[in-house]
């Protein structure tokens, strides 16, 4: 059932055009206490593994891919992912998030084998975010497969995470001026169900900063919302929302990033009409230590990454002074905890694909 002050798509407009910074934060901060103590925060040690930079997607605010055949293309070998692990280990860090967008030479057995492999490895000392949906689908397509059949394989694989990367601005304009070789919305969110169904899970994730409109954020809300209201019998549903900016350094589309006051006041308006989302995340990644402000605007946790070569490949640049990111949180009146994602030892997967 929803909120009884849930705020409509109107009022939302209303709030970004004439409430105060002030406002926003109380409000934000009214929401996030039905799900978490209003001082407490926790965050992850992680890194994001780009296994792959060949992708034939061809988004135009992307700085990292390159085409089949074209100079500056790899693909990483299982030693070369297992050295990157060993380090994020070595720092504390128990979560990988594996990101390479849309390589045709890859089959399916590539990532089952992988993903496999990992699990047998390290057994509980590593979680891993498999893949985003975006990557799921174009994997379930070339492989002939429905989404709920390849989410049964992933999940026999050894995958208990695929997440909502890959989404950007969920509105079709926007895929249609950014990113023609993408899937639809409506795709994009049937792929998720069916990963929600075969009992896996997921996370929504948004990206400001390009040329979208305030419809377009808001439009993204609102399916975020609603497919929430859908499918939150199902293991919760979505368990997180993770906002970032866009970087355009470097990309075919360019620009210029927003401000931090801007994505402060957009992480607020996202905690307060996200009313069924337990979990806020600000993004350290692209907005680094002025990240950590956003726990006064409604977030209640945040990644303290160590490597993401697309975001750094647009110009996102990361520390590993991870002390001082915790000090700046503490100063700002919040008590940071580390959040584990790893779990205890499981059964060895084996591939399956």
């Amino acid at each position: 059932m929803a909120p009884v002050d849930r705020i409509s798509v109107a009022e939302a407009a209303e709030l970004w055009s004439s409430a105060s910074d002030g406002e926003l934060r109380q409000r934000a901060a009214a929401v996030r206490a039905r799900f978490h103590a209003p001082d407490q925060c926790t965050y992850l040690i992680m890194r994001i593994v780009n296994y792959t930079n060949v992708c034939v997607a061809q988004c135009d605010y992307c700085a990292f891919y390159r085409l089949p055949g074209q100079a500056g293309g790899y693909v990483l070998t299982r030693e070369q992912v297992f050295a990157k692990i060993d380090e994020l280990l070595a720092l504390g860090g128990d979560l990988a998030g594996f990101n390479g967008g849309f390589n045709p030479h890859l089959p399916l057995d590539y990532y089952c084998e992988l993903f496999a492999a990992l699990r047998q490895r390290y057994h509980g000392r590593l979680e891993f975010y498999a893949l985003t949906i975006a990557e799921f689908m174009y994997l379930a397509d070339h492989a002939k497969l429905s989404w709920a059949e390849a989410a049964q394989r992933f999940q026999a694989a050894g995958v208990n995470w695929i997440t909502g990367g890959g989404s950007e601005i969920l509105t079709e304009a926007f895929r249609r001026r950014h990113s023609k070789f993408k899937y639809s919305v409506a795709d994009y969110f049937a792929a998720q169900r069916a990963v929600l169904e075969c009992g896996l899970k997921t996370t929504a994730t948004m990206v400001i900063g390009f040329d979208e409109t305030l419809d377009e954020r808001l439009e993204h809300l609102d399916r975020t919302r609603r497919f929430q209201d859908e499918v939150a019998h199902l293991g919760g549903g979505l368990a997180s929302f993770l906002c970032w900016t866009y970087k355009p350094y470097g990309t075919p589309l360019g620009g210029r990033e927003v401000s931090s006051e801007e994505y402060l006041r957009h992480l607020a308006l996202s905690r307060i009409f996200l009313d069924n989302v337990p979990r806020i995340r600000t993004s350290v990644l692209t907005q680094n230590e002025g990240a950590l402000e956003g726990l006064r605007y409604g977030a209640d946790d945040f990644d303290l990454p160590i490597e993401d070569e697309v975001t750094q490949s647009a110009g996102a640049t990361i520390s590993l002074d991870f002390a001082a990111l915790l000090v700046r949180a503490r100063a700002l009146g919040f008590e940071p905890s580390y959040r584990r994602v790893a779990a205890a030892p499981a059964a060895t997967a084996e591939p399956v694909c």
